[in-house]
């Protein structure tokens, strides 16, 4: 199939597409793909926040714009890894549609191989379930934090020992447990660190919104992986419109060239009658 599409100065020049063959959600590389992926957030996530832990000391307007950044420049880097991998997805689908169209066999685990709209989408989402799920858990369980109530100076030791004094104190000396939604605020927090830092820790209302909000926000890298998938077929699209334009190119200059040795070869024949 061949479009129109009109590039500088209204020239019309020709976007060129192949079909492809469509394969499935899954195939015998997703759960490798699931793996690799999900290391891969674990390092951005803790890349993301040594470097907004960066910026504490920073202004809040530019330590929220700075994040923001961040947050940004990770959401490109997933949508360019899932376009290669989409693009690649489509090329088995071309090769295995051109062999079909020759009466070449293939089998049904190499067709699963090729390009699915929601393949991107899926492995995404499955690589980030984990942490989705802590956030599902902790929003659900999240509650305001309120003020510590602090530490006793080192001069009260002495009084603690007296028992109508120390009892009465004991409420300092206690630890304070550690819950299970201390661990997953604290797993959630490091996910979403570039948002942590925008908000601030010091508005517990805010933060407590924020993770409330967790689950959706963590869902914008497997949004921006999935849909970089998707636009593997216009990556194949533009690779087949510029070899397109080359060869045209190449035709036109070999023409050109004929034309040239022609209008020689017609000067030098009455030059040869002489």
């Amino acid at each position: 199939m061949q479009m129109k599409l009109k590039l500088k100065g209204n020239k019309p020049a020709e976007k060129v597409t192949k079909p492809y063959l469509t394969g499935s959600v899954t195939d015998e590389n997703t759960l490798r793909n699931i793996l690799k992926l999900f290391g891969t957030m674990v390092l951005v996530f803790l890349m993301t926040f040594i470097v907004c832990l960066m910026t504490g000391v920073v202004d809040g307007f530019i330590r929220g714009a700075f994040c923001m950044l961040v947050e940004a420049l990770v959401l490109f880097i997933l949508y360019n890894a899932g376009a290669a991998k989409g693009a690649e997805a489509v090329a088995r689908g071309e090769i295995l549609y051109q062999r079909k169209e020759k009466g070449v066999e293939f089998t049904p685990a190499e067709q699963r191989l090729s390009f699915h709209p929601a393949k991107g989408y899926f492995t995404a989402f499955c690589a980030l379930i984990p942490f989705i799920l802590c956030a599902v858990v902790l929003a659900l369980t999240a509650r305001k934090q309120m003020t510590g109530i602090g530490a006793l100076p080192s001069w009260t030791e002495a009084f603690l020992r007296r028992s109508e004094i120390g009892d009465a104190l004991a409420t300092y000396t206690n630890g304070v447990p550690v819950t299970l939604t201390d661990i997953l605020r604290m797993i959630v927090r490091i996910a979403v660190m570039p948002f942590v830092s925008m908000v601030g820790t010091s508005g517990s209302d805010r933060m407590l919104l924020l993770e409330r909000l967790s689950p959706v926000l963590l869902l914008l890298p497997a949004a921006a992986y999935g849909t970089g998938y998707l636009a593997g077929r216009g990556v194949r699209t533009r690779i087949h419109s510029e070899i397109e334009e080359n060869r045209k190119i190449r035709a036109k200059k070999e023409r050109k060239a004929r034309k040239a040795r022609a209008d020689q070869g017609r000067k030098r024949e009455p030059e040869q009658l002489n």
